[in-house]
């Protein structure tokens, strides 16, 4: 089988299982078993494939086919313009996160702190994606990442190697902002906000794929969210900024939960792309 009759292959039998991305999952997956690019796979459409090529693409289809998430199949997902190593351990970075990391870019940007004094902290920092993309752009700041799990925070530490930021993010394992040495400027916090009830509405991709402890966040979804706004007060800065990552319909809670917490505080609301309200910030 040559690898332009693979493609066609893989193709066919995508679409018949109804993929709306059948075109570009099937360039994805023949690139990633054959380990090269999109151009070279257009270029040498006559390469055949070896028998163990033949078998790795077979149950790369059939893991499509059962709906399995392409980003673990391919082990990577995309942040900011980055790529990040990813696995079943972690949830895979979506679009509508790259706000929390260009707000908290821009607070960093339009206020008096030093770079040298800047720090930030991810918080459930998953395959670290949003805490590495922020030391990137922000090459003097300090940044903590924290998850609750051993293996979550394996997946952030081959990142962090990857992007040779070891010296500037420190990985720390513990419950919220409970790990935290000392007050940081910037809280960037993606935590689970769906949900239970919407839970069954979510498509097999996720919540058969997907670690659920990303996803849970209780009756009205921001059961997560309000531990860490209990742990606020005492692990931020005068003058910081809380980022949080929220759901559809969770504007009005949110404003009244921090309210709540930070009545001197400004809250701003800011939509996603698609005119969702995504990103509630917070400055103190």
């Amino acid at each position: 089988m040559t690898s332009r009759e693979a493609l066609i292959l893989t193709r066919q039998t995508l679409a018949s299982a109804n993929s709306d991305e059948a075109g570009i999952e099937s360039e994805l997956l023949l690139c990633h078993v054959l380990g090269i690019s999109k151009t070279k796979l257009y270029s040498e459409p006559q390469r055949v494939l070896t028998p163990t090529e033949i078998k790795e693409l077979q149950h790369s289809i059939n893991r499509c086919l059962l709906h399995e998430p392409i980003a673990y199949i391919l082990e990577h997902g995309d942040l900011y313009g980055h790529n990040f190593y990813v696995n079943h351990r972690v949830f895979i970075p979506r679009p509508e996160t790259e706000l929390l990391v260009k707000e908290a870019i821009d607070f960093a940007h339009h206020h008096t702190i030093s770079q040298n004094e800047l720090i930030l902290a991810d918080i459930g920092t998953g395959s670290g994606a949003i805490a590495i993309s922020v030391a990137l752009a922000l090459p003097q700041a300090k940044v903590y990442a924290v998850d609750i799990t051993a293996a979550t925070l394996h997946v952030a530490h081959i990142n962090c190697q990857r992007y040779h930021v070891t010296h500037q993010v420190t990985l720390l394992q513990g419950d919220l902002l409970e790990p935290l040495p000392k007050p940081v400027n910037v809280i960037i916090a993606n935590l689970p906000y769906v949900k239970n009830h919407e839970l069954r509405m979510l498509p097999p991709e996720i919540i058969d794929f997907e670690p659920s402890v990303a996803l849970i966040g209780g009756e009205d979804g921001l059961n997560v969210i309000r531990q860490l706004l209990n742990q606020t007060q005492e692990k931020i800065c005068p003058g910081g900024c809380l980022l949080l990552e929220i759901g559809y319909g969770q504007k009005e809670p949110i404003i009244s939960l921090v309210n709540g917490h930070f009545p001197q505080g400004n809250i701003a609301i800011i939509p996603d792309l698609a005119g969702i309200e995504r990103i509630a910030r917070i400055t103190l």
